[in-house]
């Protein structure tokens, strides 16, 4: 492992929020939405969440934040407690309740969204095909219409790198979702933006978390394989470039992706966190699995008919078709015939049609 690889491990395990001690206290950005009212769904979970606790440092009119899981949406009330902030609603809405969520829109007008809602653990989607189709796709695409209708300002939709040659089924719902909204694109006043990133370093149910609980608890360390590798980002650093996105009107593509470096090899992060956790590496048994249903061995973060355009900010970068392509309308109605009882087989070959 060479020099800059090892310090960007590391700095993203400090910026992780996994080891308290080591996290630098953060000067954080302060970004002017004090015209907006900001509507984030999924805002308990690992990127809404984010964006709320940096929005604490900011301007703005209102915050409508939307989650359908009890639990952790009670939690986050709890924490902005300590945060002492004003003009915040909670509502407990699953996205796909459409009629729930459009009476958001007329009761609250919002101008920005941030849509972070999604199913987005790989393997479990392989076997749950038909719930992933009913968040990823068609709740994005029904406030997506809504954004339109109501002409929102800025409609932010949060992609993964698993959208560039999808071969599962997360990528493949991801990926409807950036044409979907590319299209939408060419015919609304509403900006649609796509934020393609790798894996969140540190996010609810990812990866390392579960590494350095096995580290801690001196419990062989499970890995796919020593060479499987991925772009990662921290958190905090996600957020910080999606509300750049939001809150500069320079920012007009339709996606983005962000400077993630090279990517990198799992086997070197267990290693680092092996350190960091304080115990000597014989100590550690090590157990590959194997691929994952769903799983590749290394993510993209561009296709082969894509390019990378730098902007005034190292951090953001303009994801641009090469040779600019008619956007084709995507055809629903095949979705129609998807029924609970449908096999994860035949739902993948109607995802695999529509792209």
């Amino acid at each position: 492992m060479n020099i800059e690889i090892k310090n960007y491990i590391d700095e993203l395990l400090n910026d992780s929020g996994l080891f308290s001690l080591s996290t630098s206290i953060r000067k954080e950005i302060q970004f002017d939405f004090s015209n907006d009212v900001i509507l984030i769904t999924g805002a308990a979970g690992s990127i809404g969440s984010g964006l709320v606790h940096q929005l604490t440092h900011s301007n703005y009119k209102k915050l409508i934040l939307i989650d359908n899981a009890e639990s952790p949406l009670y939690q986050l009330i709890k924490e902005l407690e300590f945060e002492a902030i004003s003009n915040v609603d909670f509502k407990l809405i699953d996205i796909t309740d459409k009629e729930a969520i459009k009476n958001i829109f007329e009761q609250y007008k919002p101008s920005i969204i941030f849509h972070t809602a999604a199913y987005k653990h790989v393997p479990l989607l392989e076997s749950n095909a038909f719930r992933a189709i009913n968040i990823n796709v068609i709740g994005t695409t029904q406030l997506a219409d809504l954004a339109h209708e109501f002409n929102v300002k800025k409609f932010i939709f949060i992609s993964t790198d698993k959208a560039v040659n999808p071969i599962n089924v997360m990528g493949l719902t991801k990926k409807i979702g950036e044409n979907y909204t590319k299209l939408l694109n060419s015919k609304s006043d509403t900006l649609f933006i796509n934020t393609r990133f790798g894996n969140i370093l540190g996010s609810n149910g990812s990866l390392v978390p579960l590494l350095k609980k096995q580290i801690d608890f001196g419990h062989p360390v499970t890995i796919t394989d020593k060479n499987i590798s991925r772009y990662f980002i921290s958190k905090h650093k996600a957020c910080k470039l999606i509300l750049k996105l939001a809150n500069n009107n320079n920012y007009k593509e339709t996606t983005y992706t962000f400077n993630m470096g090279d990517p990198i090899k799992i086997i070197d992060i267990v290693n680092r966190l092996i350190i960091k956790c304080q115990k000597k590496p014989a100590s550690i048994e090590l157990k590959t699995t194997g691929l994952r249903p769903g799983e590749k061995f290394n993510e993209e973060i561009i296709s082969s008919d894509e390019i990378l355009i730098p902007t005034d900010d190292i951090d953001l970068i303009i994801v641009k078709q090469k040779i600019e392509k008619e956007i084709k309308a995507i055809n629903f109605q095949s979705l129609l015939k998807i029924t609970p009882r449908s096999t994860n087989q035949e739902i993948k070959a109607i995802l695999k049609s529509l792209i």
